[in-house]
């Protein structure tokens, strides 16, 4: 009878996960879906790498997905060896892989769970680092961020933690893109990445 109840509870386990909505963007094997300079991005036990090791970056460089997304909710799994990444959303691909809108944003020091306009004028237009997500940000290991977008709301979360939450229309649709930023040489990881479109 044990056995069956332990049985039961895993089936309804992997059917509830099977359930909520959530498809993958990264199958975890090749960039199928995703567009960018192939001398920087990489895929790696099961995770993308991005890295500009020996490769010096006039602007920010993105993988970018081929499709664009409305309302969703986007979550993915993302460590920095250092310097500065993060992730674009219903924003705009220009040439050259290079990316305008809003940005999901983590840096080795600071920038986690901050919402920043990427190539506008706006600049950061929330500060989720202080109190926030510097509470909860495991440098340098694996940290879970999740972006939702639902008509003119904008959330950002770390590890749970809300670090931003505002009313904006400035975008209502858009790719979705992993950054990697000029200057030092750098490496960011990201895994795990999934999407739950709203309607």
């Amino acid at each position: 009878m044990k056995r069956l109840l332990i049985l039961f509870l895993a089936l309804a386990a992997l059917a509830l996960a099977a359930d909520d909505g959530f498809v993958p963007l990264f199958n975890g094997r090749n960039l199928n879906g995703w567009e960018g300079d192939t001398r920087l991005w990489k895929v790696r036990d099961g995770m993308i790498v991005g890295s500009t090791e020996g490769v010096t970056l006039s602007d920010n460089t993105f993988l970018i997905t081929r499709k664009a997304y409305g309302n969703f909710i986007l979550k993915a799994e993302v460590k920095l060896r250092n310097h500065n990444s993060g992730i674009q959303f219903r924003s705009e691909a220009l040439p050259n892989w290079v990316v305008r809108g809003y940005q999901a944003d983590f840096a080795e020091n600071n920038y986690w769970g901050c919402l920043y306009d990427e190539k506008g004028k706006r600049g950061i237009l929330v500060n989720g680092w202080k109190d926030k997500a510097e509470k909860v940000v495991k440098l340098k290991d694996w940290n879970e961020y999740e972006i939702l977008c639902d008509g003119d709301h904008i959330q950002l979360k770390v590890n749970g933690l809300v670090t931003a939450d505002l009313r904006d229309s400035a975008s209502s649709n858009g790719i979705i893109a992993l950054q990697l930023h000029r200057g030092p040489p750098m490496e960011a990881y990201f895994r795990n990445i999934r999407i739950k479109v709203l309607k």
